[in-house]
């Protein structure tokens, strides 16, 4: 018996008039009837939403970034009043979708080809990325790279040195169809420019005083995948006309002559200049921009999203203690604010460093404090401000970097006496409360910290009355 494709449906709501039975015969169906939209099952073949009102629920905003390739079709009913522009332009601006009315005809599978099962970018991959997606301007870089991940658009990433240009190009070859195919990376600013074509485009044998055997190029390397040119900018006029070739004809000229190659290749670029100014300067050509910019997404600076400086601090954080073979270390509560609060003029990139160096040279300490972040004081303090910066910043003094002060537990004995088991107590709680706050609940390092076994940790967070959520004890 052969497997219908699945159709997942989300109705917001809205009545269904039997539909869903009539397309049985083409679709496995599932009905999503709440007003507030869930996320799509991962085995659906296609998404049908209803679109209703002038803007999609903040739920679907958000799920965008989840869906991958998934073919999504926005379904109308045919006695719906139309929608104006506005409203056509907010609901299409959920990513890759297509319009569709809702009626007695199923729609129609194969709405856009997909090549196996695509990988989706959840928020945990995005996270192991090193992504982090809670702040509005990386939601849109997410949804961004989620459309161009469905099609084979050349797409342009710009934003300073650092922000991640390499990690969304890789999101985007991992969330498309083509997630198996190879994934070629080249820094054209680290490649002497007399070698950059015959390293992109290839040559053939003789083609030139060391060119002893026919050899690809990385354009037929990636063949079927993606290719990420990074410092595009860099690029000399020579490349530029090649490279603009490869995007018109999709076929490579090896160096030496022979005949064009033809490639099937996703081109993604990356440039921390602004490549309108050197066209204008005539250091880039003005062609071969146009076609670079199909999908531009811009990636904001580290200092313009410091809500997620937290989430990466703390990613960097055991990735960084894995790769060195250290026991797995935490951050004191303090840390965060004082992370949130710099500049940040490296980006991502920076932020990483820093917490390794942190985490190499606070030796055998479990917990990093202020005090290990000291050596950004005075790069920060000298940082220049750039007209971008989002957040306004003030140089720090060096003693901003110093370790919170303990509190203190010293008292006077009142006159009228006091209850020292319910004093020891309220200690011993403020204390083990604290552990596990810059452990991140985390009960054995906790009970490291207080130089307790974890078994009596456990036993005193009982009898104070501290037991954790189930969820909180399955997540240790």
């Amino acid at each position: 018996m052969t497997q219908l494709p699945r159709l997942h449906w989300s109705t917001l709501g809205d009545d269904t008039g039997g539909l869903e039975h009539r397309w049985a015969a083409l679709w496995n169906i599932s009905v999503d009837r709440g007003s507030a939209p869930a996320l799509a099952p991962k085995d659906v073949d296609l998404w049908v939403i209803s679109a209703k009102g002038a803007w999609p629920p903040p739920e679907l905003n958000r799920m965008m970034a989840e869906v991958a390739a998934l073919p999504i079709l926005l379904g109308l009913k045919p006695d719906a009043a139309p929608m104006d522009p506005k409203a056509l332009s907010e609901w299409g601006s959920l990513g890759s979708v297509r319009w569709g009315l809702l009626g007695p005809e199923p729609p129609m599978p194969g709405l856009r080809p997909r090549s196996g099962t695509t990988t989706q970018l959840s928020a945990s991959q995005a996270l192991a990325f090193g992504l982090v997606g809670t702040s509005a301007a990386m939601q849109d870089v997410l949804a961004r790279a989620r459309a161009a991940a469905a099609t084979r658009a050349t797409v342009l990433l710009l934003g300073e040195s650092g922000t991640g240009k390499e990690v969304i190009a890789r999101a985007i070859h991992r969330m498309s169809a083509d997630s198996t195919e190879p994934f070629v990376a080249v820094h054209c600013g680290a490649i002497p420019e007399n070698l950059l074509e015959s390293e992109l485009f290839g040559y053939n044998k003789g083609a030139f005083t060391d060119a002893r055997k026919d050899t690809p190029g990385k354009f037929r390397e990636a063949h079927g995948g993606t290719i990420f040119l990074d410092e595009v900018g860099t690029m000399p006029l020579g490349a530029q006309v090649r490279l603009l070739r490869v995007l018109q004809e999709r076929e490579v000229q090896p160096l030496g002559g022979g005949a064009p190659v033809k490639v099937e290749v996703r081109v993604v670029t990356a440039s921390n200049v602004d490549l309108w100014k050197k066209v204008q300067d005539g250091s880039f050509r003005e062609d071969l921009f146009y076609r670079l910019e199909v999908v531009p997404i811009t990636l904001p600076p580290l200092r313009a999203r410091k809500e997620e400086v937290p989430f990466l601090a703390q990613h960097f954080l055991n990735r960084k203690a894995r790769e060195h073979g250290l026991y797995p270390k935490a951050l004191h509560p303090s840390v965060d604010p004082l992370l949130m609060s710099l500049p940040w003029p490296g980006n991502v990139r920076q932020l990483e460093n820093a917490i390794e160096r942190a985490i190499v040279l606070s030796g055998t300490r479990p917990v990093l404090t202020r005090e290990d972040f000291a050596f950004l004081a005075e790069r920060m303090a000298e940082a220049p401000s750039t007209e971008t910066s989002a957040v306004p910043f003030t140089p720090m003094a060096a003693d901003a970097f110093a370790p919170a002060p303990a509190q203190a537990f010293g008292m006077d004995l009142p006159a009228e006496g006091l209850d020292l088991n319910q004093v020891v107590s309220d200690m011993e709680k403020t204390l083990m409360l604290q552990s596990l706050a810059i452990t991140r609940g985390n009960k054995k390092r906790a009970a490291d910290l207080l130089g307790l076994k974890r078994t009596t940790f456990l036993e005193k967070m009982k009898r104070l009355d501290l037991e954790d959520s189930e969820a909180t004890e399955a997540a240790e």
